[in-house]
């Protein structure tokens, strides 16, 4: 997709049992400084907490969606109102593919919440780019709370990649294996590339 195209993607929203997945706003600043302020949150993403460095960080996830045509949502819970996380897709140059991440502040962990929001955005993906091959999930190998939310989505490693300074696994599905879990088939077995 070029920019040209890009830019003019209309960032939808998506609609959850439990979730909506909205464009960010403005008003998402303080909530938003209040999950990155949890240093066992940030504990495998990193980040900042202060205002300035937490709308930076907002404008960068809405220009990935000006950019690449995909991009992070806020996660607000249907059944409160309240403001739960990011997730949604990131993509940048060099990246290893499409991928799948998710945010979810502390005390909504252990809920599902993480795993719905990425259902949510990988099937959006495979629908609006049918020549999408695969999603990734980009993730630090002890990160074990976000691995099993990866196998869950029927994610299955891949690889290591050397990534903003760390080894990082990234794991994968493949648009045929989604679609086939969609239609409750088991998933063909990936073939690995031979080399030569």
């Amino acid at each position: 997709m070029t920019t040209k195209e890009a830019a003019v993607t209309a960032i939808p929203t998506l609609t959850t049992k439990r979730l909506v997945l909205r464009p960010l706003d403005n008003a998402d600043v303080p909530g938003f400084v209040e999950i990155w302020s949890d240093p066992e949150f940030t504990r495998y993403i990193g980040g900042r907490s202060d205002p300035d460095s937490v709308w930076h960080a907002m404008a960068g996830n809405i220009g990935c969606w000006a950019l690449t045509g995909v991009g992070p949502w806020a996660v607000v819970e249907r059944s409160t109102g309240s403001l739960v996380g990011r997730a949604g897709l990131w993509t940048e140059p060099g990246w290893p593919g499409v991928e799948a991440v998710w945010f979810i502040r502390r005390d909504r962990w252990g809920r599902g919440y993480a795993r719905e929001a990425a259902n949510a955005a990988i099937g959006w993906a495979f629908a609006q780019r049918p020549d999408l091959d695969e999603v990734v999930a980009v993730i630090l190998p002890d990160n074990t709370a976000s691995v099993r939310v990866a196998e869950r989505l029927g994610m299955t490693p891949r690889r290591l990649e050397f990534i903003h300074g760390e080894d990082h696994a990234v794991y994968t599905i493949s648009q045929a294996d989604w679609s086939a879990a969609l239609r409750g088939l088991p998933a063909v077995p990936a073939v690995p590339a031979q080399a030569g």
